[in-house]
């Protein structure tokens, strides 16, 4: 008797608008949403991250020569360029990549169950409650609970204090908005207490710290949000099938057998684990979380979360932004939260005006 064995295999099962749509089968459990377009889009997305990536280690004063980079890499460094690619700028790139990966999948997650542009952590308050329980750890209670455990504690403190505030949990653009700038503030509030309650130099470090930064970076932080995503990733995999199906609306969804209440409820603390890893490794950045996914829609010009495509939108966002934290002259040394904040909120304005336009603010 002859056993046919088991394979993966990939097939397009339906055709939209936005074109050929199918899934990518990972044995019997995993079904991923496959687009042509995503996948044309994904591998460019990831050839900019290449350039990015060498720029960030090649450029500036100490940057490692380009002629000696690949043999860098291939373990033979020797003198300052060892120390740039193991204690400066090889940290700081892995912990970059990771966290705008963490950050962009965690805003496609939140999105996709809120069926709202403006339900990322970012407005509703997450990022800046990850950051205050993060510096309560760090600063209040040094060395008692791990700073990620912290933060993480924040986060559900504040989507609790968003969801209860608005009355109608995450469906409601307007009521979210102005909750999430509500926990937001009194967020921020206890992190400026925290600011005035220790010494001034530990003050100055956390300063840094809660604008959302990538210097200063280890390979403990690279390994901690790498960790994350390595534990996050194989599960919203197994939920990317029906959150796709859930686009079309509970009862469809619910029809479909996507169980959707289950599969939101899931959604969204994976995001929120997300979050509060990005926060306790390199500070609350701000907006990647809500301009990846964004990006990423109108990228491929279809309906559905895009979770791989969100991941490597918000990592090249963020390595571009800290290389130009690096590298332009007038902004050198700022943290590259700042950078983020400042496109951001340019997007978010354009967002709130074409909510308020179509009628939902």
């Amino acid at each position: 008797m002859t056993r046919t064995p088991a394979h993966t295999t990939t097939s397009i099962t339906t055709t939209t608008t936005a074109g050929p749509r199918g899934f990518l089968t990972i044995g019997h459990t995993v079904a991923l949403p496959v687009r042509r377009r995503s996948v044309v889009v994904a591998l460019v997305t990831v050839a900019l991250i290449l350039p990015a990536a060498v720029a960030t280690l090649t450029l500036g004063r100490l940057g490692i020569p380009l002629a000696d980079l690949p043999d860098a890499l291939t373990g033979g460094a020797r003198g300052t360029n060892a120390f740039v690619l193991e204690r400066l700028r090889g940290p700081r790139l892995a912990v970059g990549i990771g966290t705008g990966a963490a950050l962009g999948l965690s805003g496609a997650l939140f999105q996709s169950v809120t069926r709202n542009p403006l339900g990322s952590p970012d407005v509703i308050g997450l990022g800046a409650g990850a950051g205050a329980g993060a510096a309560i750890v760090a600063l209040l209670l040094p060395g008692t609970v791990p700073v990620p455990v912290g933060a993480l504690a924040g986060a559900l403190l504040a989507m609790a204090l968003v969801y209860v505030s608005t009355g109608s949990g995450f469906r409601d653009p307007g009521r979210l908005v102005v909750a999430g700038i509500g926990v937001a503030a009194i967020a921020t509030a206890v992190i400026q207490y925290v600011v005035y309650a220790v010494e001034r130099d530990r003050a100055a470090v956390l300063t840094a710290y809660v604008n959302g930064s990538l210097a200063a970076r280890d390979w403990d932080h690279a390994a901690t949000i790498w960790l994350i995503l390595l534990v996050v990733a194989p599960l919203t995999a197994l939920i990317a099938r029906r959150l796709d199906i859930g686009e079309m609306g509970d009862e469809i969804a619910a029809g479909l057998g996507a169980e959707p209440r289950t599969t939101k409820t899931l959604a969204v603390l994976l995001s929120i684990v997300l979050s509060a890893g990005a926060v306790g490794v390199a500070g609350p950045i701000a907006f990647i979380a809500l301009t990846a996914p964004q990006t990423a829609k109108r990228l491929t010009r279809g309906s559905g979360p895009h979770l791989t495509l969100s991941a490597l939108v918000g990592a090249v966002s963020l390595v571009l932004a800290d290389l130009c934290a690096q590298q332009l002259p007038l902004f050198e040394g700022l943290p590259v939260g700042i950078y983020t904040m400042a496109i951001g909120g340019v997007y978010l304005g354009y967002l709130l005006i074409r909510e308020w336009r179509k009628g939902v603010l």
